[in-house]
């Protein structure tokens, strides 16, 4: 079975258990995850029930889709991911959003948990992603390109929606945070980068860095979507602190802004639809 047909019996399965003409989709990240208990009117499915999805494995990923409402916008919330670094196949980790795609979102907004490279950032700001670089060493759109789904060699001189980016912008600044653009750097994981690859990050021009959104990132533009991302900047990286670094911090710090991030995409969810 093909890409194409195995994204078309997950979309039959999601409609069989939510018809909702869905808007907006939203991939949350390590520890973002109640995010999705706002969600009014909610549906929610397990990844281990969909077709094709995997399921995930790692602590602050709840492994569910929940459809539903935030306001008057019909969203597709995946509560969780998975990872290239848990083993799986590239085209397995983009899936959930080429399936969003299908079921008619045209807008997604991709969160993760990052490392602040920026000095002048600090632990617990929302960075709005304004471009990425890629150092994962993989491309999920590598392969046979199947036209149904994007063009071979789709543009990607704007990822991260201008428009998208001046409205979180504004949500952010209403809300009494510091409206922080910056670009985020993505590596294949799961070690955590040494002080000398933060330093040459830097140089590269990065502000934030993690493990994640990319590959979903490029297969969203793919399919057509306007993207938005925010990364939650919960911890300092390898060399700008001092601080051995762990997943724990990373969770908690998610924890200690839940409310600032839930506010913040229930604020701009109308303009995103």
């Amino acid at each position: 079975m093909d890409l194409h047909e195995r994204i078309m019996d997950a979309v039959s399965f999601i409609k069989k258990n939510c018809p909702l003409a869905l808007q907006v989709g939203v991939v949350l990240g390590s520890g973002l995850g109640e995010f999705a208990d706002s969600v009014a009117e909610p549906t929610a499915i397990a990844y281990a029930d969909i077709p094709y999805f995997k399921n995930v494995g790692i602590s602050g990923h709840a492994g569910r889709l929940v459809l539903g409402k935030i306001g008057p916008v019909s969203v597709a919330v995946l509560q969780g991911r998975i990872h290239y670094y848990e083993g799986h196949d590239i085209s397995d980790v983009v899936f959930p959003v080429r399936v969003l795609a299908a079921l008619g979102v045209r807008s997604i907004v991709l969160t993760n948990a990052a490392g602040g490279i920026n000095p002048a950032f600090r632990s617990g700001d929302l960075m709005i992603i304004r471009d990425h670089i890629n150092l994962m060493g993989i491309n999920p759109l590598r392969g046979a390109n199947d036209e149904r789904l994007g063009p071979r060699f789709p543009d990607m001189s704007a990822v991260y929606d201008p428009a998208f980016q001046d409205v979180i912008s504004a949500a952010l600044e209403e809300n009494g945070r510091p409206a922080r653009r910056g670009v985020y750097l993505a590596l294949s994981g799961p070690s955590y980068e040494t002080p000398a690859e933060i330093r040459m990050f830097a140089t590269l021009g990065a502000d934030a860095v993690g493990m994640s959104t990319v590959p979903e990132a490029l297969c969203a533009r793919h399919m057509g979507l306007r993207v938005a991302g925010i990364s939650c900047i919960t911890n300092l990286a390898a060399g700008i602190s001092t601080r051995q670094l762990s997943h724990r911090e990373v969770t908690e710090t998610g924890a200690r802004v839940k409310d600032d991030f839930i506010r913040l995409l229930n604020r701009v969810m109308p303009q995103l639809a």
